[in-house]
């Protein structure tokens, strides 16, 4: 996706300054009106990604005054090559919910099983199901350009849930909810073309992020790759670019609003 200093998505609506030809936001809450909730929904394959690398900005939003919740497609519990399954899976669903309450935010689970998360109108249907359930303003998701194939099953789920959660002569238990803004978070597993335009300020929720990813075992290295070295440094070195002692990059889905910056 090609973007210009003159043409950004937004996130958070505050005063924004031009760095290294990308936008910058405040760590503000980017509605005010009654009829809207402030409820952020982030949406990963595994536990893991969403509190990783979504997990940042879910907390900034609610200690602006929002609502969170993570959905996860599946437990990942294929992840660890020495844990039982079921063992597993259920260490990371209570990983996933005692690191949401630490932030929060509540977590929600659908019963894929681990790397075979299908893309289907079943599928894209349960998700349209809890986005209608809890009603986001805002989606954070995984970016197509993955080599995991959960990952990339999961953006395109999400692309059709809602769509379908939106579409108001779609019967379903809940009424129809459009979610106006959707991100896409900056994963080690889904970095191909992704072009990150959006610097969030995590400054003052990074502690408190950092304590709640460190309840997943994965985080400290056991499952092969070294999660809590890549994030925290992403997140100092995400700061640097931005100007913020931490942050985190997202890029924004196509067609959002662009507000414009002017050259200083």
């Amino acid at each position: 996706m090609k973007n210009t200093a003159s043409n950004r998505r937004k996130f958070i609506k505050t005063t924004a300054t031009a760095s290294a030809g990308i936008l910058v936001f405040n760590s503000q809450p980017a509605w005010s009106s009654p009829a809207n909730n402030g409820a952020i929904l982030a949406i990963g394959a595994h536990p893991g990604d969403g509190m990783f690398s979504m997990g940042g900005a879910v907390a900034q939003h609610i200690a602006n005054g929002g609502t969170g919740t993570f959905l996860s497609l599946s437990l990942g519990e294929k992840g660890h090559s020495s844990i039982p399954l079921d063992e597993y899976g259920l260490m990371q669903q209570q990983a996933m919910e005692q690191s949401a309450s630490a932030i929060g935010a509540n977590a929600v689970f659908l019963d894929y099983p681990d790397a075979e998360i299908p893309f289907n109108e079943e599928s894209s249907l349960a998700v349209c199901d809890v986005i209608r359930s809890v009603k986001p303003s805002i989606i954070i998701t995984h970016w197509e350009g993955s080599w995991h194939k959960d990952h990339v099953n999961c953006y395109h789920i999400v692309q059709y849930a809602r769509f379908y959660a939106g579409l108001k002569t779609l019967a379903r238990e809940y009424p129809a909810h459009y979610a106006g803004q959707m991100f896409y978070a900056e994963n080690w597993e889904d970095m191909d073309n992704f072009q990150q335009d959006t610097y969030m300020d995590i400054s003052e929720v990074y502690d408190q992020w950092i304590a709640a990813c460190a309840i997943f075992p994965m985080w400290r290295g056991e499952t092969g790759f070294r999660y809590n070295d890549y994030y925290q440094s992403l997140a100092t070195m995400r700061g640097c670019l931005a100007r913020f002692p931490k942050a985190v990059a997202m890029m924004a889905a196509a067609g959002q609003s662009v507000q414009k910056i002017k050259k200083f």
